[in-house]
């Protein structure tokens, strides 16, 4: 199967483009400056010793519980490889989920569990994709399923609410991060993992399995500055234009007789009153991601832009309109 994703396409990059869930207010400066800065000329440290180091101290863990990956899709990929060579059989997902889950487990043959309680892996997404809300069955799966990853892509663009498990619960699972979406810089691949306490061997395993030199040295740049003070300031005042942005949207979008899902990061799903003529809003520069392949039928995710790009969305909406 192919896999389905927002962002550029066989078109080129769209000018509004709403079907990523990039921050709109990016690129962070500092993350872009450190990135301009990087040495493309000379391999990085092969074992990421300060990475390592800083993305431990950022997160309060010890270092040897830090798994590099090249994206969150590569460890999802890696980590679905591994469990199966461990023996595992079946992976329980979420009812709408990101669609790397489910293809890495047919990649590897892994069946899917109809309850956690049967599952050799379990995938947990807070803020949810699509969504964007808890995972109604996260204590639950973390209780019973062998091994459980949290997917926390969005966390950091979290504009309302609360992780559904608390820091213990969270101690326990393994805890995929991808601050690219973050720094408006989803150009540039490199994520991490914390892995669960005590869990040394299987860590080992991981780094086993990836490649030499995971991540280029524009990922070294891109991590070692979201992990800076600097970086962390710049995120924590984007959160509130976000938010007055969201609202907007949904004001937008109510005009023109859609109805929005509730959700608490800096996307959200949507139905139209009509089917939507996608291809026009593309010829029109504008971009929007169909959730069908997410288990969403019928709506649309939009990711929040500034409101030169929601007029543009509320125009072209208000064209189909006339034309319908």
């Amino acid at each position: 199967m192919t896999a389905v994703h927002g962002g550029p396409d066989a078109h080129g990059a769209a000018r509004w483009d709403f079907s990523t869930n990039s921050n709109a207010c990016g690129p962070c400066p500092s993350a872009l400056a450190a990135l301009q800065a990087a040495d493309a000329g000379r391999y990085p440290d092969p074992a990421y010793t300060a990475l390592r180091e800083a993305i431990a101290a950022f997160h309060s863990v010890d270092k040897d519980r830090i798994v590099l990956a090249g994206s969150a899709s590569e460890f999802i990929a890696r980590f679905t490889a591994w469990v199966a060579r461990e023996g595992g059989k079946r992976v329980w997902l979420p009812a709408m989920a990101y669609g790397d889950y489910a293809q890495a487990a047919r990649a590897w043959g892994l069946q899917r569990a109809p309850d956690a309680a049967q599952a050799d892996l379990a995938w947990l997404c807070e803020p949810s994709s699509p969504l964007g809300e808890p995972e109604p069955f996260a204590s639950y799966v973390v209780a019973r399923s062998a091994r459980v990853v949290l997917d926390l892509a969005y966390e950091p663009l979290r504009l309302s609410g609360r992780c559904s498990l608390g820091p213990e619960a969270r101690d326990a699972v393994w805890q995929l991060w991808s601050p690219n979406k973050a720094l408006g810089l989803t150009g540039v691949r490199g994520a991490y993992a914390i892995a669960p306490a005590q869990a040394g061997a299987d860590v080992r395993a991981l780094d086993d399995l990836a490649p030499s030199w995971v991540l280029g040295a524009h990922a070294v740049s891109m991590l070692s500055a979201w992990v800076s003070p600097d970086a962390q300031a710049w995120l924590a005042g984007s959160l509130s234009r976000l938010s007055d942005w969201r609202v907007s949207l949904r004001e937008r979008l109510a005009d023109c007789g859609w109805i929005g899902l509730p959700g608490d990061a800096n996307f959200f799903c949507a139905a139209p009153p009509r089917q939507l003529d996608a291809v026009a809003l593309r010829a029109a520069g504008i971009k929007l991601r169909d959730t069908t392949s997410m288990g969403l039928p019928g709506h649309w995710r939009l990711g929040v832009l500034p409101p030169v790009a929601q007029e543009a969305l509320h125009a072209a909406l208000r064209r189909q309109e006339v034309l319908a």
